[in-house]
């Protein structure tokens, strides 16, 4: 059995392989008695899976040492063709041989007779429930693990016979699955569509919180937000990370960045803001997952 990363706790950073050059700089100057600034990792499994030579030896060092995330970003769980089986037996392979225990992805589809290279929305509907809670399932089933999937911005709905919340925890208890909260995109939706953040952080169920998103968006217009991932974090969203920790626990977070960086000491100082809004909210030692 492949020996596992450490259990998942505190704050963590999206790694792209644009940090990787002055994240290693840093890890390499860092004094070993320091506390470390990041206590997680994730990584997107298709931008790694493959990779050998120096960036392959980059990323082996840093999974010997740091706990890791795989968020994936092509299965297309809600998409009308078969799984992809053989994509997900490279995962399976990326998981056991960097030692990560923890799998996501996006609760939405990008496939359709080929790549779409964008998250399309799932209609809110029973049928579509159905669909996409028998793939997560059969994606547990071939990576013999639970896996997390993450409520997504989208803007323009398919089909709306029930809400986005009944919609999102419809499929989490039909699949038996865990969710990866992003809370940025609450905020995004709920700006871009008219309904209450808090209210529908409230209705998640917490018990089924793996970790957690934050991230920047692109205002276009005072009701148009844009999911980009490439600006720094907002009060409202950092608000509604307390009010997640208020009502499910501290749970493990994560910065997501993915273009438009800043310099590395900017992203950490993220970080750091998720580990005071923690420590305001008990110990990150207390981390639902973390035992």
């Amino acid at each position: 059995m492949p020996i596992r990363s450490p259990a998942l706790h505190g704050a963590g950073l999206g790694l792209r392989r644009a940090l990787l050059g002055p994240l290693q700089e840093h890890l390499a100057t860092a004094a070993e008695a320091e506390p470390r600034a990041i206590d997680f990792f994730e990584i997107a499994p298709e931008n790694w899976i493959g990779v050998g030579g120096k960036l392959g030896r980059s990323l082996r060092e840093l999974t010997e040492r740091h706990a890791f995330v795989c968020h994936g970003l092509s299965l297309s769980l809600g998409g009308p063709e078969p799984l992809d089986e053989t994509l997900l037996a490279r995962i399976r392979r990326l998981l056991d041989a960097h030692g990560i225990g923890v799998y996501s992805e996006h609760l939405s589809y990008c496939s359709d007779d080929g790549h779409l290279y964008d998250l399309m929305p799932i209609p809110f509907t029973d049928e579509a429930v159905h669909h996409v809670a028998a793939r997560i399932r059969q994606t547990q089933d071939v990576l013999g693990q639970r896996i997390a999937v993450e409520n997504v911005s989208y803007y323009a709905a398919p089909s709306q016979a029930m809400t986005e919340i009944d919609f999102v925890n419809a499929v989490l208890r039909e699949a038996d699955c865990d969710l990866l909260l992003d809370v940025n995109n609450i905020h995004v939706n709920s700006v871009n569509h008219g309904y209450d953040a808090g209210a529908f952080l409230d209705a998640l169920p917490g018990e089924r919180v793996a970790y957690i998103h934050v991230a920047g968006h692109y205002v276009e217009a005072p009701d148009l937000l844009v999911d980009t991932h490439g600006a720094a974090i907002i009060d409202p969203v950092w608000q509604l990370l307390a009010r997640a920790y208020r009502n499910f626990g501290v749970r493990p977070t994560l910065v997501e960045r993915d273009f438009n960086f800043p310099p590395l000491a900017e992203l950490i100082g993220e970080v750091h803001t998720i580990r005071t809004i923690q420590a305001d909210h008990g110990s990150a030692s207390r981390d639902a997952r973390s035992a």
